[in-house]
């Protein structure tokens, strides 16, 4: 499998300041997402990506959130196996992102 790219979360909070398009999918659990996310991210939980991956664009940029970066990496595993050429990993996850 392809190394799968990574974005520090340094780099997503300055795009989203600059009011970049960025579409962000957050793969963590309802609970989860309860207790915060990104504002500009949309939640899907992992095993719902499936359900949704046919509406996007295979070429868009994409980047995959969970709490870590471990099921958001293997978001984007799939997502590439499925044909999606542009998909990122917030590195570190939201533990990184809200420190």
């Amino acid at each position: 499998m392809d190394h799968v790219a990574e974005v520090l979360p340094s780099e997503v909070s300055e795009r989203l300041k600059r009011s970049d398009r960025v579409k962000i999918i957050d793969v963590r659990e309802e609970e989860e997402v309860e207790r915060g996310m990104i504002p500009e991210a949309i939640h899907i939980p992992l095993f719902e990506l499936p359900e949704h991956w046919d509406a996007w664009d295979r070429e868009e940029e994409i980047i995959f959130v969970c709490r870590s970066g471990r099921r958001s990496m293997a978001a984007c595993q799939v997502m590439t196996l499925q044909g999606f050429r542009n998909v990122k990993n917030l590195k570190g996850g939201m533990l990184a992102y809200s420190n």
